[in-house]
C-alpha cells in the first residue's frame, strides 16, 4: 500500500443546531416531508449493477409501522455468488491503485454528506430507524462524516510507518490488502456504523459484500447513492440486502473468504466464529473476525458523586434513541444516601419526556425497530413487574408505532435478571448498595455481566476514582469519568469492548484499519555477497 501522501489532518464535523429558523433546520424538514410522501425500489447492487429479485419487503417507519417508505428487493442464493464474484473481479484494479487515490473517493463522500447529502441521510435515518433530529444528526451526519475523513489520515499513518533501512539494504513494509473479500454485516441502529463497516477495509484496498440490516435499510440504500455520487468503482462494495442466515451461510463458505466486519449480537457473532473455525482448513488464509457486539453497560455512583450530573447520564445514557445504543446505560449502582435523590431527580426528568413522532423537533423519543424488539421488551417489563419494583414509565403501545416508555425499575438483587442480560430498550434498572461497600459493589459491576463495553464512574472523590479504574480496567472497553456510558467520538474516543462485547478492535481509530491489512516485508540489498564463507573462518 503506497503512502497516502497529502490527505488532510481531520478534524471533528461540528453537530449542527436545527434550532428555529435555521437554514439547516428547514432543509431538514423539506427532506422529511418529500421522503415521508413517497414510496422508492431498492434494488440489490452488485458489479455496479442494479438487480430486482421480485421477492419484495417492506421498510415502514417504527413510529408509525403501517406507513411503507420502501419496498426493497430480497437477495437469493445465486446472488451471493454473483456478489463474491464480482468482488473477485473488482479486487485486482482497486487493491493497486495507490491508498490517495482511494482515499480521495472517501474524502469526496464526507464533503458530501457534509453539504448537500446531509438533509437526505438524516431524514432517511430519522424516518426508518425512529431517530430524532438530535440523534440523527450526530449519527448519520457527524460520526459518519468523520470516519471517512479520519480513516483515510489513519491509513495514512498506517503506510508511513516504515522500518529501519540502512546503507546497505532499503527496508519497506507493504501493507497488502487481505487475499479474498471481507463481508460486512451491519446493525440497525447507527447509520455510521453501517457506513463505516463496508468503507473501512474498501478504504484499505479490499472489496467488500455488504449484508445491511433489514430494519435499516432506507439509511443504507442512501449510502450506496452517496457512495456511487463519490465515485465508488463498480464492485467495491457489494450490497446484498436478504435474509442473513442465507447469505451468512453462503459467503462463510467460501474459501475466498478473508475477514468480517460485524456489529450485532454476541449470538449471531459467536455463531459465525464458530463456523469459520470449523472451516479454518477450507480457506485461503485465516479469516479476520473483527466483531462488536452485546453490551450491559453501567453506571455505578461514589458517595461523593454530584447527584445532578448522574441523573442527567441516566436520563440521557439509558433513554436515548430508546436504548437502542449498544453502549446505553442500562444497569445503575447507587449508594443508598443518595439514591432517593437521584431517584426522584430522575422520574422528574423522565415525567417530561416526549415521546412520539420523530418528525415533530419537540420529541426526545421514537419508537422502538419493530415488533420483535417490542414484544422482547415488553417480556422484560412484565417479569420486573412481578419480581421488582418498577418505579416510573412501563407502558408500552403498539396500536400505531412501537413505543415503549422510558422505565426506571429498582432491585433488590445484585443478580436480578434485568441487572445482567442486554434488552436493548428504554429499560434502566438500578440497585441501591450500602455507602461502606464501594470496593465490594465494584467487583458486582464487574463479575455481573459477561460483557464488558462502556461504563462509568461518578465520583468527586479522587480516591474513588482510581479505585474504580483499577477495579473495572477488563469491564469496559469505554471507561467514562463523570459522564454517561454513551456518545463516543470518532478521533477522540476509539470505540470498541472485549469479553462477550466483541474483538475490541476500536472503530474509529487505526486499531480497526490495521485488522484490513496483511503486511509484506520487503528487504532489497545493495551490494549481496558472493562468497559462502564469513571472516571467522579464517585461520589467522
Amino acid at each position: 500500500m503506497a503512502s497516502g501522501r497529502g490527505i488532510p489532518e481531520p478534524v471533528n464535523d461540528t453537530n449542527l443546531g436545527y434550532l428555529p429558523g435555521s437554514p439547516e433546520r428547514a432543509a431538514l424538514k423539506s427532506a422529511l416531508a418529500t421522503m415521508s410522501a413517497g414510496r422508492i425500489e431498492i434494488p440489490l447492487v452488485i458489479g455496479g449493477r442494479e438487480i430486482r429479485t421480485g421477492d419484495i419487503a417492506q421498510a415502514t417507519m417504527p413510529h408509525d409501522h403501517r406507513h411503507v417508505l420502501a419496498d426493497w428487493h430480497a437477495a437469493g442464493p445465486e446472488h451471493v455468488e454473483q456478489a463474491m464474484a464480482a468482488a473477485a473481479a473488482a479486487a485486482p484494479d482497486w487493491s493497486r491503485r495507490p491508498l490517495a487515490d482511494r482515499a480521495a473517493i472517501f474524502l469526496r463522500a464526507a464533503d458530501l454528506l457534509a453539504s448537500s447529502w446531509r438533509p437526505t441521510l438524516n431524514a432517511a435515518t430519522m424516518l426508518g430507524q425512529s431517530k430524532t433530529a438530535f440523534q440523527a444528526e450526530i449519527d448519520a451526519a457527524s460520526e459518519l462524516i468523520d470516519f471517512w475523513r479520519f480513516n483515510p489520515y489513519f491509513a495514512q499513518q498506517i503506510a508511513d510507518d516504515q522500518p529501519i533501512s540502512t546503507a546497505q539494504a532499503r527496508n519497506e513494509l507493504d501493507y497488502r490488502s487481505l487475499e479474498g473479500f471481507v463481508y460486512a454485516v451491519s446493525p440497525f441502529n447507527f447509520t455510521s456504523i453501517a457506513g463505516n463497516l463496508p468503507t473501512a477495509p474498501a478504504l484499505m484496498g479490499n472489496t467488500v459484500i455488504w449484508k445491511p440490516a433489514s430494519s435499516a435499510m432506507l439509511s443504507a440504500w442512501y449510502i450506496v447513492e452517496l457512495l456511487r455520487d463519490a465515485g465508488l468503482p463498480p464492485g467495491v462494495i457489494n450490497f446484498v440486502p436478504g435474509d442473513a442466515a442465507m447469505v451468512s451461510r453462503i459467503v462463510l463458505e467460501s474459501p475466498d473468504l478473508a475477514g468480517i466486519h460485524f456489529t450485532g449480537s454476541t449470538t449471531v457473532f459467536n455463531g459465525m466464529w464458530k463456523t469459520v473455525g470449523e472451516r479454518t482448513g477450507r480457506y485461503r488464509s485465516y479469516p479476520r473476525l473483527v466483531g462488536e457486539t452485546g453490551g450491559k453497560d453501567f453506571i455505578v455512583a461514589h458517595a461523593s458523586a454530584d447527584v445532578q450530573s448522574l441523573a442527567v447520564a441516566i436520563a440521557r445514557g439509558g433513554f436515548e434513541y430508546q436504548g437502542q445504543k449498544c453502549s446505553a446505560a442500562s444497569r445503575i449502582y447507587v449508594p443508598q444516601s443518595l439514591w432517593p435523590e437521584v431517584r426522584d431527580r430522575v422520574i422528574g426528568m423522565m415525567g417530561e419526556i416526549r415521546m412520539g413522532d420523530v418528525q415533530d423537533f419537540r420529541t426526545f423519543m421514537g419508537a422502538v425497530i419493530d415488533r420483535k424488539a417490542f414484544t422482547r421488551i415488553a417480556g422484560y417489563l412484565d417479569h420486573a413487574r412481578q419480581h421488582a419494583t418498577l418505579l416510573a414509565g412501563g407502558g408500552c403501545d403498539d396500536a400505531v408505532g412501537y413505543f415503549v416508555e422510558p422505565t426506571l425499575i429498582e432491585t433488590g438483587d445484585p443478580a436480578y435478571r434485568l441487572l445482567c442480560e442486554e434488552i436493548f430498550g428504554p429499560v434502566v434498572t438500578a440497585h441501591a448498595y450500602p455507602d461502606s461497600a464501594w470496593p465490594e459493589i465494584l467487583d458486582v459491576v464487574d463479575r455481573t455481566s459477561p460483557y464488558a463495553l462502556t461504563g462509568a464512574v461518578f465520583a468527586q472523590d479522587r480516591a474513588a476514582i482510581d479505585v474504580a479504574s483499577g477495579r473495572l480496567r477488563h469491564s469496559a472497553g469505554n471507561f467514562y469519568i463523570n459522564d454517561k456510558p454513551t456518545g463516543a467520538v470518532v478521533g477522540q474516543q476509539p470505540f470498541g469492548g472485549g469479553r462477550a462485547s466483541g474483538t475490541n478492535d476500536k472503530a474509529g481509530s487505526k486499531i480497526n484499519l490495521l485488522r484490513w491489512v496483511s503486511a509484506r516485508t520487503i528487504k532489497e540489498t545493495f551490494e549481496p555477497p558472493r562468497s559462502f564463507t564469513y571472516p571467522y573462518m579464517s585461520e589467522t
